[in-house]
């Protein structure tokens, strides 16, 4: 202890000389060209009075260290109007940020004098207002505001957008498949790289410079996005040294200091998000397992070299723990160029405990159409304990000449994942509706996934107005599945547990192997020009992108010459005095043959080339047009067979398809703060590597089972757009919104006509979404002034979709309809919801340091798996989020601050639903999310 207190003196030692041999600050900024509505590099900002001055550099950045006080700072550029902004206040140690725009001047200088604007959340907003493209924002100020630890709790509050499972971003409404995450402009895959977003959990807040939300397409986007793109873009680098760090813990009364936990056995390396080994697949792949006749002790060898241990294990749970840290600096190199890093580590440590966690599989009566019931195919209540570490660095480089810029950002995430479960079950004999047997079914599971992404980018800025960008952005992308280990018996009438192969199934070990390796390449060219003395920008590029993936799947079964399991006890099973011997001739052995699942193992490619062609200019006064072209070509391979054999591929081409999709966004300004805006664009959607496959890929623990579709095909949407907004002061905002999408061949999940636990991914039908979203940010100081420090936040959503059956899906329907059931030919769309609000209240006092604020967001009863023949179809139930966020500001400065947060505080579940005609909603899943109280300290220095 007491050397952990020296430590800490010495600690807060070295930061307080520090500041106290630093006592000048800086002014930082960025200066945009009016006409162009970009970064202004070279343009002159002085001090009033003084023969103190810069430039800013290629990026429009510019940064001078001042002595305290007040000053007016003069900004400037030929041609173009100077602007005098008074009242900037330098204090000691910080950083004051002055933002201007310059508009360009004809006539005579004309000097415009205004005051600091210190609203920050202004920078997106004028994002938002000059984008070509309809988008939301939200600022780095909002983030904290909300009092978000990562990008998927504050995403939520952008209008239109919602998180699923904690981690994934939905836009308007629409499923993962039609919502694209970026990187600073590039594509990356998540840990899951069956998704189209990656997971927003992973990024910590205090990397970012904002989050953008792209609602409508442009020729320069990736074509596959319907919903919306959503980049993250990190900060480049700080002007001067800077670093945070943050530390917090949370407790869950649901699922901490819970001595009934479950989970399998914890390894040496756990803690940092991988295995040591120790889970490796103990036998070699092609290993023949010889059979129990031919009396070799091989089989009792192989047998032993298997973890004996199935069962897991009961334990008290923890809390939640994460911390982080970010530093960076830059430096002046030569005369002119500047070199500057950032590096930023995170760690998170969650803990989840599922009590009494519900998966069933119910079905329509198929004999009798007057019975309205639905008949029990599995049952299962159970105990389900999952441990999630994420473990992520970011490390970047940026270096800055006159003219160009380079960057190299290299991004790591490790993640590790262990679960353990037991549940109950009861099953129907010989299908749905017949007598019922008992279960019980153990389970451990450990998935280690990690994603490694670089990324090279320069940018060049060339005479007579040209600008050239170019970035390669490798990734490579693994998940593995180690031992996970499923143990069903049947239960007798006696109480035994038994080993029933034609019920229970056998005991069961898998190891499933992902890797994906993609390169993202792109080269886009700007053109600066005039039309009739009008600002235009004419753009064009190309892309490759390569995707590679190579999945394996080893399935190992055991069986025991005496069904009856000692004791019941799944860990007994495998036990040295219970495993088969030649001399013994009795116990468990590994079912013998070559095991290796050839049938769902496959290997896939897809390669996209991609080239556009982009103008932007005025068609008559206050009327802009951005017009263009894109086309890619898509290319899918994939190489496996079917589970007979009896189909093989080898490199096979499966889509090869050549598209083009225009794009025309029309911005009419009314005037300096409003804007209406049209866009009409086309987009695509297309079936992952796991749906265009043959592959069969099982889940313990909700029981299903995926079976891959090689006929998928690309969905294509057209997309039509409105929007008219009024941005007012200190991110004041007003917006109404319209959209139209229309979807042919959309992919959705669907259950097969018979079978409950059996899932795919089919083209299904047409289909036509319209919806409509409303925003609006404002103080309520226009109420009172006794309520002027309250900020109130509304964007709500209301979406109707529609999607018109193909004939097989309809006569499924219409075989199983209940007596009295009215079958349409339409339905919802996958995927979709209904409606969406976020809505927020915050009060900030800045003399006291308090600022508190209540969140609350829900989505709609969503449809998540159609339903067909027997099968009916499941429904998201909507999942009231109310959280609530004290922060206390510690200094004057708000470098240190202590948060209390609470989610959940209405304590919702997580349900999903069976939906037929004439009774009550049926649980499909359910799990209890509880209330989590967090509190964190966060410092900068």
């Amino acid at each position: 202890m007491l050397k952990m207190k020296n430590l800490l003196l010495n600690f807060i030692f070295i930061l307080f000389t520090s500041f106290i041999f630093s006592q000048s600050g800086k002014v930082t900024g960025l200066i945009m060209d009016g006409e162009y509505d970009e970064p202004m590099a070279f343009a002159n900002v002085i001090v009033k009075g003084s023969t103190i001055g810069t430039t800013t550099d290629f990026d429009g950045k510019y940064s001078l260290d001042l002595e305290p006080g007040e000053y007016t700072l003069t900004f400037s550029f030929v041609g173009y109007q100077t602007i005098e902004v008074s009242e900037v206040l330098i204090k000691s140690n910080e950083v004051e940020q002055v933002d201007v725009t310059l508009s360009s001047n004809t006539l005579d200088e004309i000097i415009i004098t205004t005051t600091v604007r210190k609203n920050t959340e202004s920078a997106v907003l004028d994002i938002q207002k000059k984008s070509a493209v309809m988008l939301d924002g939200l600022s780095s100020q909002g983030i904290k505001k909300a009092g978000a630890s990562n990008i998927a709790s504050a995403v939520k509050s952008v209008p239109g957008v919602s998180v699923q499972g904690g981690k994934y971003v939905y836009v308007r409404g629409l499923g993962d498949r039609y919502t694209k995450s970026i990187l600073n402009g590039v594509d990356i895959p998540g840990l899951d790289p069956d998704r189209n977003t990656i997971q927003m959990d992973i990024f910590p807040t205090n990397i970012l410079e904002n989050i953008i939300v792209i609602k409508s397409a442009a020729a320069e986007y990736p074509a596959d996005f319907t919903g919306g793109v959503v980049d993250i873009v990190t900060k480049d680098f700080p002007t001067k040294k800077e670093s945070s760090f943050s530390l917090s813990s949370a407790y869950n009364s649901e699922m901490h200091f819970k001595n009934d936990y479950l989970n399998g056995p914890s390894e040496g390396t756990d803690f940092l998000g991988f295995d040591n080994n120790s889970r490796s697949r103990p036998i070699n792949r092609y290993q023949y397992i010889p059979g129990t006749f031919e009396n070799y002790p091989l089989l009792t060898q192989l047998t032993s070299s298997f973890s004996p241990i199935l069962q897991a294990e009961r334990k008290t749970s923890k809390n939640n723990f994460n911390f982080g840290f970010t530093t960076g600096n830059q430096f002046l190199v030569g005369d002119n160029d500047k070199l500057g890093y950032q590096f930023s580590l995170s760690y998170r440590n969650e803990t989840s405990f599922y009590k009494n966690r519900i998966d069933n599989r119910l079905t329509k009566d198929p004999t009798n159409p007057s019975n309205y019931n639905l008949l029990t195919s599995r049952l299962s209540t159970g105990d389900e304990g999952e441990n999630n570490i994420i473990l992520s660095g970011l490390a970047g480089l940026v270096y800055k000449r006159e003219n160009s810029k380079y960057k190299l950002n290299l991004l790591h995430i490790q993640n590790g994942e262990s679960v353990g479960g037991f549940f109950n079950q009861e099953a129907s004999q010989g299908g749905a509706g017949g007598g019922i047997e008992e279960y019980t079914k153990d389970v451990i599971q450990y998935t280690q996934r990690s994603v490694t992404n670089l990324l090279l980018n320069g940018q060049h800025n060339i005479e007579d107005g040209w600008n050239i960008e170019w970035k390669v952005s490798p990734t490579l992308s693994t998940v593995l599945d180690k031992d996970h280990r499923t143990t069903a018996f049947q239960i007798t009438q006696e109480g035994d547990a038994i080993i029933a192969p034609s019920s229970s199934g056998y005991p069961q070990r898998v190891w499933r192997d992902l890797i994906e390796f993609n390169i993202a390449n792109q080269i886009n060219v700007l053109k600066k020009y005039t039309i009739k003395d009008k600002p235009a920008k004419l753009k064009f590029g190309g892309s490759m992108t390569y995707k590679f993936r190579d999945f394996e799947l080893d399935y190992y079964i055991f069986t025991s010459t005496n069904p009856v399991v000692p004791n019941g006890d799944a860990n007994n099973l495998l036990s040295t005095e219970n495993i088969w011997t030649p001399e013994s001739q009795m116990g468990t052995h590994l079912v013998f043959g070559n095991l290796y699942q050839s049938a769902n193992s496959y290997e896939g490619e897809q390669r996209i080339y991609a080239g556009y062609f982009s103008n932007e200019f005025e068609l008559f006064k206050n009327l802009k047009s951005v017009l263009g072209l894109r086309t890619e070509l898509f290319q899918s391979y994939y190489t496996g067979q079917n589970q007979s054999g009896t189909e093989i591929f080898n490199n096979d081409i499966i889509i090869d398809n050549f598209d083009i999709y225009p794009s025309a966004n029309l911005i009419y300004s009314l005037n300096e703060n409003s804007n209406l805006r049209s866009s009409y664009s086309k987009t695509t959607a297309r079936p992952s590597f796991k749906e265009a496959s043959r592959a069969q890929i099982y889940d313990a623990i909700s029981d299903r089972l995926f079976i891959g579709n090689l006929d998928l095909k690309p969905s294509y949407i057209d997309n039509i757009d409105l929007r008219y907004e009024v941005f007012g002061d200190k991110g004041d905002i007003l917006a109404f919104s319209g959209f139209y999408k229309t979807f042919k061949d959309p992919i959705e999940l669907t259950f097969f006509a018979s079978a409950p636990n059996q899932l795919t991914a089919r083209n299904l039908g047409s289909a036509e979404v319209y919806g409509a979203e409303f925003e609006i940010r404002k103080p309520l100081n226009f109420i009172s002034d006794e309520v002027k420090k309250w900020r109130f936040s509304l964007n709500a959503s209301l979406i109707k979709s529609s999607l018109e059956m193909f004939e097989d899906e309809y006569n499924n329907r219409l075989n199983s309809a209940r007596d009295g059931e009215s079958i349409s030919r339409t339905r919802d769309l996958q995927g979709q919801s209904p409606f969406l609000i976020n809505s927020n209240i915050e009060f900030l006092n800045e003399d006291s340091g308090f600022q508190y604020g209540l969140f609350y967001n829900v989505q709609g009863r969503t449809l998540e798996v159609v339903g067909t023949g027997i099968v009916p179809d499941v429904y998201t139930v909507p999942f009231h989020s109310l959280n609530f966020n004290l922060t206390k500001y510690l200094d004057d400065d708000g470098k240190s601050s202590i948060s209390i947060k609470a989610k959940n505080i209405l304590n919702s579940k997580k349900e999903s639903v069976y939906e037929s005609f004439n009774i009550s909603d049926e649980i499909w899943t359910s799990r209890n999310q509880g209330t989590e109280i967090s509190i964190g300290y966060s410092l900068k220095f």
